[in-house]
Parts: structure tokens; C-alpha cells; sequence
């Protein structure tokens, strides 16, 4: 939401999940929140225990933090070259392939029409070797794509955030924001994560 003024929200959940209405019964499932959006603030508040006018514990704040760990992507390494090819004749149905090719090549060079054919002869397993090469070679493409994307990614989360805890607000590394944290965003603020809005401090929304 943006505004004139700022909002506040509960850091409702870590990951997307389902985004089909929870009941207000089934909100818990396996210790995480479900469908926050489909429930109303109170119940929020009361699944992760936190308070509108103190937020969380420090207590509370170091048990969700041991529990769900830093507020952050996973750190991935990336592929070399080599790697990125390799792994992409790791599926099965390409090794069939693979066999399949290797086999037709076989049968064709001791095949004694092979001779007469010459080059034509071998013509299906060439085909085949050319498609796989294709497919790994796309493949190799979309997943280098991937991980620049999830670059761009990290380079968009913010790094401070508003949080409200045993009373007082204090400005905290993005990475630190908890489940249950109270959160203040601001016109211009970067979302620190995915959170529910509980309060509007403001008259006009763009």
C-alpha cells in the first residue's frame, strides 16, 4: 500500500503458500499461517501471540528466529559452465535418448548397406544427437537466466526495517524481521517481507 503517511503490518509468513481463502479454523497449519489476507487482524495477532501496541518479545523474537532462521534468500552456488551442461543430460528420458542414438549409430555403421548409403546411413542418430544438443543447450540458457534473475532478486530486498518490539520501535537489518513482527512501512519504503496490513495511518492510497 502506498500512501501519505505509513502503514503498519504483522510479518505474516515467510514463503508464499496457497492462495485459495483459508476458514478462520484451518488458519494453522504445520506451525505456519494460512491465508493470512482471509482473516481478520485479531486472529492474526492471536496465532503469532503479539500485540498491536508492544509487538513481540525479545523472547518471542529469538525463539521465531531459531525456529525460521534469517529473513533472507538462500545463498546458492553458482554452476559452472560444465556443471550446467552435464545436468542437463542427467534426466532420464534424455539418456534413453542418448542410448537410443548410440545404438542407431552403431547399427548403421555396421550395417552392410552402410557402404552403399554413405553418409545418409547415419542421418536418424545424427538427428537425434542434434536435438539433444539443442535441448541442452536451452536448457543451459533458461538456467542461467534463473540465477540472474534471483541476483536481481537480492538486490531488490531492502536493507533496514521498522519494527515494533517490547514496546518501542527500533530500525533493524532486513534479515532480522521475524513471523509476528510488527512492521512500519512508509511511502518510499522497500516491503521487507510478505506481511499483513493491519493499520492505515493515512487518508490517501495511489
Amino acid at each position: 500500500c502506498f500512501g501519505a503517511g505509513f502503514a503498519r503490518f504483522v510479518l505474516s509468513r515467510r514463503e508464499q503458500g496457497s492462495r485459495r481463502a483459508a476458514r478462520p479454523e484451518a488458519a494453522a497449519m504445520d506451525g505456519q499461517i494460512q491465508a493470512p489476507h482471509a482473516l481478520t487482524c485479531d486472529q492474526v495477532l492471536s496465532f503469532y501471540n503479539v500485540s498491536l501496541e508492544k509487538g513481540l518479545t525479545s523472547k518471542q523474537v529469538s525463539e521465531q528466529l531459531e525456529k525460521f532462521g534469517p529473513n533472507k534468500l538462500d545463498e546458492q552456488e553458482h554452476k559452472s559452465l560444465w556443471q550446467l551442461i552435464v545436468a542437463q543430460f542427467e534426466d532420464l528420458l534424455v539418456r534413453i535418448l542418448l542410448c537410443s542414438a548410440m545404438v542407431s549409430f552403431a547399427l548403421a555403421y555396421f550395417d552392410d548397406k552402410s557402404a552403399e548409403e554413405g553418409w545418409t546411413a547415419y542421418v536418424e542418430p545424427l538427428v537425434i544427437l542434434l536435438i539433444l544438443i539443442a535441448n541442452a543447450f536451452v536448457g543451459v540458457w533458461q538456467e542461467s537466466n534463473a540465477e540472474k534473475a534471483l541476483d536481481a532478486l537480492k538486490r531488490l530486498q531492502p536493507d533496514h526495517a521498522q519494527v515494533l518490539r517490547d514496546g518501542a520501535w527500533h530500525q533493524i537489518d532486513a534479515e532480522d524481521v521475524v513471523p509476528g513482527d510488527i512492521v512500519e512501512v512508509k511511502v518510499g519504503d522497500k516491503v521487507p517481507a510478505d506481511i499483513r496490513c493491519l493499520k492505515l495511518n493515512t487518508t490517501t492510497i495511489r
